[in-house]
């Protein structure tokens, strides 16, 4: 499927493990960020919007690089987003239980395969910056997509391709 921001109730018929392409305008933002949002507003239109988890690497008005940050840092920060309308986050590693509850029924959890980062770049065109006094990594930027495959990790519905992976690792360990 073709996603295109600003997102709609489209997510809500996605399913963890459909593979989909995303275009329009994403907003990075890592921990810094998060808590910067939290404090000062969030300085875009939330409804619709997609947060990615990414610490780019901007030269001038290019996005060089913009492979994915480990998401589980922002478990306990993603909820404010999501209940003013943020309809997607992507990055990679998955999230816990208590986003995938705060999903359910409005949104998504997109991954992005982490040591991408140049095949993100080449479908990125840089839109603008908030908070560039956090510097490069934590700034919010304000990327425009251009068909970028991700796949569905946690749906709208409460499945999240992650737990059934750790599950699967932790029982292959031996631990229960």
């Amino acid at each position: 499927m073709d996603l295109v921001t600003p997102l709609g109730d489209e997510v809500l018929d996605l399913v963890a493990g459909d593979r989909v392409t995303l275009s329009g305008v994403v907003y990075t933002a890592r921990d810094e960020a998060h808590l910067r949002m939290m404090q000062d507003g969030i300085p875009f239109d939330p409804v619709g919007a997609v947060v990615y988890h990414c610490g780019p690497v901007i030269a001038g008005d290019r996005v060089v690089a913009a492979g994915p940050t480990t998401s589980a840092r922002m478990n306990r920060l993603s909820g404010f987003l999501l209940d003013a309308g943020v309809r997607a986050l992507i990055g990679k590693g998955g999230m816990d239980a208590t986003v995938t509850e705060q999903l359910r029924g409005r949104g998504v959890y997109l991954a992005f395969t982490g040591g991408c980062a140049a095949l993100a770049a080449a479908r990125m065109r840089l839109e603008g910056v908030s908070f560039p006094e956090l510097g490069m990594a934590e700034a919010v930027w304000a990327i425009r997509l251009d068909r970028l495959p991700l796949v569905v990790g946690i749906d709208s519905h409460g499945r999240n391709l992650f737990t059934g992976v750790q599950a699967r690792a932790e029982e292959a360990a031996g631990r229960p």
